[in-house]
């Protein structure tokens, strides 16, 4: 799987906060709630944003495991995170080296209560998903992920290019990402529908960004990454995509909207 630099992570970290759907939230932490003490595994962690995150609203002990296939990154994670420790009581954390797409996915996963993940699964390819579900669903462990991008975007002011753009970034988001061909938009669904048929209950809710004045370096960099992206896959010419990108950088009060959403997953009782 390619992987996202440290200085992206930190950018959207706290877009990422603030968009977090609060009904799903609340429904992950009323599971956990009901428990004496959870564990806690969170694949491709990055730097440990989703710990920051979720951490903080559970009430119960709780014990993490961070995984990513990056170093670094879980260093960065472990020292980012003293505060959020420090901050919460009866939370710990440890860090492991782990690679999602190397196959192993019960061997991540196991003897955990709770697995959680956020902006990883329209990365994924259906057939890991459904692996990693039967997985889940096989230990009767609960599943909680955040801002899977969901297709939809919009950005003001518009741009002829607009609807061009969005196609061929979704289109591009279906190329392989180091799982196979990955789920794209349709990953959400795709959780939903292997939850389901596995006798799960499930919450879903939209947790878009919405990258206005507060976020215009991210605003920026995320335009920049679309233009990219749409490049490889050719299917806009290069005179209206650079037009496009001109529109984009040049207004200052320009916003982005790039739609995603938060699932969780557990049991019926």
């Amino acid at each position: 799987m390619s992987g996202f630099s440290a200085d992206w992570l930190t950018l959207r970290e706290p877009v990422d906060h603030a968009s977090i759907n609060h009904q799903v939230r609340q429904a992950c932490v009323d599971w956990c709630d009901q428990r004496q003490m959870i564990e806690i595994v969170d694949l491709g962690c990055g730097t440990g944003s989703n710990f920051r995150s979720l951490s903080p609203d559970l009430t119960r002990p709780q014990r993490w495991t961070l995984i990513d296939y990056d170093a670094g990154l879980l260093e960065l994670a472990e020292l980012r995170s003293v505060q959020t420790i420090q901050a919460t009581s009866g939370a710990s954390l440890q860090v492991k080296l782990g690679d999602f797409a190397s196959g192993d996915i019960a061997g991540l996963i196991e003897d955990y209560d709770l697995v959680t993940a956020s902006a990883l699964f329209d990365l994924v390819s259906p057939s890991v998903i459904d692996a990693m579900v039967q997985q889940i669903t096989t230990v009767g462990a609960a599943f909680y992920t955040t801002l899977t991008y969901d297709g939809i975007a919009s950005w003001q002011p518009e741009h002829t290019a607009d609807q061009f753009m969005r196609d061929a970034f979704n289109k591009h988001q279906r190329t392989d990402k180091g799982f196979g061909p990955a789920a794209g938009a349709d990953a959400t669904n795709a959780l939903a529908t292997a939850f389901d048929a596995a006798g799960y209950r499930v919450a879903r809710g939209k947790s878009a960004w919405i990258l206005d004045a507060r976020y215009q370096a991210l605003r920026r960099e995320t335009d920049r990454g679309w233009a990219a992206a749409v490049r490889e896959i050719g299917d806009v010419a290069s005179d209206e995509v650079d037009a496009w990108q001109a529109h984009r950088q040049g207004s200052s009060d320009a916003v982005s909207i790039v739609g995603h959403e938060d699932l969780f997953a557990a049991p019926k009782v």
